[in-house]
């Protein structure tokens, strides 16, 4: 059980990319705590895989986006340019800005991690942003389409696109060493929250960091693994109790403590208690989606789950 009111505020690592880390990043900040996110470093597609493919580097995207979930929210024209994209289809169209400063400032400062921390102090950031690796990755899949026939897909956009069942999911280089920041935010957490996001191209490719999976299924930390409201085309008529088995598929020796569904989503409640089981946890349900019936999480209702979860008052 995590105290607020401890001494030590509580150490709290979140994993994943794009709007599912978003969500988990803006609850635990209502919480009063101020996290340490861990980001895939896969994309290639917008923006993010044009600076990539021009200047090399850690594709930006995902990192800026969990910058700004942590921004301090009395500043936002400072959040919102680091969101804004340029218009039209020249050569600065579609990049957000706040890409651009990244890429700078890993170019200025020599890295990845020293451009997060000076552009986390820029938007007062309540809290810290890693990637989970210390250079850009590729994600491939083993993808059975309509006939039953398995096709590998290269990159991390048609990973997310594909109309096929991904089976599995590797990174290339497969031995890329992790983070040593995001490394040692782990040692040292009380709490892992995995999800929700992508789950093969989001959620899963932290296992796949062979450092980073060691030092997860190692920490003595409780891990909460939060579910998707809805599926998507990586995941399309995948039952939820199998996104739990595909992950147990490529990390074995992972135990979680806490499965977190929104009610909406568990139809088979026997099968989807049982797949938590099989990880050693426990299923708790509860409403965090947003009301308007979009397949998003609401922040203040994540929160209030997490709180509960977290035994934080």
């Amino acid at each position: 059980m995590i105290d607020l009111g401890a001494e030590r505020p509580p150490r709290v690592v979140a994993f994943g990319g794009g709007h599912g880390l978003f969500a988990s990043l803006k609850a635990l900040c209502l919480l009063g705590i101020e996290p340490t996110a861990v980001v895939t470093v896969a994309d290639d597609g917008g923006s993010s895989g044009r600076l990539r493919r021009e200047f090399g580097g850690i594709p930006p995207g995902d990192l800026r986006q969990a910058l700004v979930a942590l921004a301090d929210p009395a500043d936002p024209v400072s959040a919102a340019l680091f969101q804004h994209r340029f218009p039209g289809g020249g050569e600065l169209g579609g990049h957000a800005v706040g890409n651009l400063v990244l890429a700078g400032l890993a170019d200025i400062l020599g890295g990845t991690v020293p451009a997060l921390e000076h552009a986390a102090r820029a938007l007062g950031c309540r809290g810290r942003v890693l990637p989970m690796a210390s250079q850009p990755l590729d994600i491939q899949a083993d993808v059975a389409g309509a006939l039953g026939n398995v096709i590998t897909v290269h990159g991390q956009h048609a990973v997310a696109s594909t109309k096929g069942q991904v089976r599995r999911v590797r990174l290339t280089p497969s031995d890329v060493p992790a983070c040593p920041e995001a490394l040692e935010a782990v040692s040292l957490a009380d709490t892992l929250v995995l999800g929700p996001g992508s789950w093969f191209t989001s959620v899963l490719p932290h296992f796949l960091v062979p450092e980073l999976a060691d030092a997860i299924v190692g920490s003595p930390a409780r891990r909460i693994l939060v579910l998707n409201l809805s599926t998507d085309s990586e995941t399309h008529g995948m039952p939820f109790e199998d996104h739990l088995h595909a992950l147990a598929d490529h990390a074995p020796a992972l135990k979680v403590d806490v499965v977190l569904a929104d009610p909406h989503i568990v139809r088979d409640h026997t099968g989807l208690s049982r797949a938590a089981e099989s990880l050693g946890g426990r299923l708790v349900v509860a409403p965090v989606a947003a009301s308007d019936g979009t397949p998003r999480h609401d922040q203040k209702a994540l929160a209030a789950a997490l709180r509960t979860v977290l035994g934080t008052g």
